[in-house]
């Protein structure tokens, strides 16, 4: 009863989606995000990204208001988000789904997002198969194997041969692992130990204690960004892997520019692959950091996740713009692909073949600027896509 429930629901909400866009007076954009609990950080981020872009394009697109509806997850919480997405769909009627911190949640709603033909806009989420689960999802954010390839590339090179790789267990870690381990092998580098924690409230000091057994040259870390990005590090410095030589390579979230000023000096010579940086040189960038510091009064340094939500607005814009303010999915979906947008990041385009973004990888190490640490980009891969697409 309950599945034949939710199919007539979604069904009355298919109809209602296929109504004329344009005899609305708004366009609706339903942000599904955790706002509170362990990744409350991702929604904020998020949410001050959205703000920053709307201050400086205003808020409305084709004579239309945007009205942004926010819904928390708590998350990780797949059964919620997918509640939170069939309420946007039926009961508000949104336009654009959009938002997604964490990938249990973007894969819970993409069969939604399908049916009633509702473009979704992936503002963070970062497993690969994301976009492959529907028709109607584009990421504006990254994928793991796009920035943790590059470092298998780097690492090499610079003469980091042996290393151990520490990642969170569920999907992004693991696209992280694999892919770096991938690429560190081709060019001839050994993969020693490869250790996956839980993604929820991990004890480090025992990985770490392997890690230092072990003796490699590095460690490949993913984390998620804010509290475990912190813990990592203090149990790095305490438990004397820096001391015995062994360097930490990461994905950005290690060094995630929103914490990287309460993680202090420890992170110093910490290098990255990244495609975002606060400290990225561009007025595009500089426009941004100008913006979100006026929408979000005390709301500290922006990171990824409120670039990727300033991006996917401006995508939402163009497409509203493009398609008069009538929002039909298929005619959204057509726009969206092949997209291409000046970011605060640097150029991206939306690869209309698999709907995901494609864009510059940039090799940064933690340095002291003007007394802060920042993220200082100092080599770049261009044109990156999901390498296993």
């Amino acid at each position: 009863m309950k599945r034949r429930t939710i199919t007539a629901a979604l069904a009355a909400g298919a109809a209602l989606a296929a109504l004329p866009a344009w005899a609305q007076d708004t366009i609706k954009v339903g942000v599904i995000a955790p706002f509170s609990g362990p990744f409350a950080d991702y929604g904020k981020q998020m949410q001050g990204g959205i703000k920053a872009w709307m201050a400086s394009h205003g808020d409305r697109i084709a004579g239309r208001k945007i009205e942004v509806i926010y819904k928390d997850t708590t998350g990780p919480s797949p059964d919620i988000a997918k509640r939170l997405a069939q309420e946007l769909v039926v009961r508000d009627k949104v336009d654009f789904l959009a938002g997604f911190g964490l990938t249990p949640e973007a894969l819970a709603v993409a069969p939604l997002a399908q049916q009633a033909k509702k473009p979704m806009i992936v503002m963070n989420a970062a497993t690969s198969v994301i976009t492959t689960k529907s028709d109607y999802i584009a990421r504006v954010s990254m994928t793991l194997p796009q920035v943790s390839a590059p470092m298998g590339d780097w690492a090499v090179k610079n003469k980091v041969n042996r290393v151990v790789t520490l990642v969170a267990d569920y999907g992004p870690g693991i696209d992280a692992e694999k892919a770096f381990s991938e690429r560190l092998q081709k060019n001839g580098g050994k993969v020693v130990e490869a250790i996956r924690v839980p993604l929820r409230n991990p004890e480090f000091a025992p990985f770490i204690q392997r890690i230092k057994d072990a003796r490699p040259d590095a460690v490949f870390v993913f984390v998620p960004a804010g509290e475990q990005s912190i813990a990592f590090m203090k149990g790095y410095r305490e438990r004397g892997l820096q001391d015995a030589g062994i360097r930490v390579i990461a994905t950005g979230d290690l060094t995630d520019d929103h914490v990287l000023p309460t993680m202090g000096d420890a992170t110093l010579g910490v290098i990255t692959t990244f495609h975002y940086s606060a400290a990225h040189k561009s007025p595009a960038n500089d426009a941004f950091l100008k913006s979100f510091a006026a929408a979000n009064p005390g709301g500290g340094r922006p990171n990824f996740m409120a670039v990727a939500a300033y991006d996917g607005m401006n995508a939402i814009y163009q497409v509203s713009q493009k398609l008069g303010g009538r929002i039909d999915g298929d005619k959204a979906m057509a726009v969206l692909k092949g997209l291409r947008l000046d970011s605060p990041r640097g150029p991206l385009t939306i690869d209309p073949a698999t709907r995901d973004v494609v864009q510059t990888v940039y090799v940064r190490k933690v340095e002291n600027v003007g007394g802060q640490p920042y993220n200082v980009e100092f080599d770049q891969f261009a044109n990156q896509k999901d390498p296993g697409k």
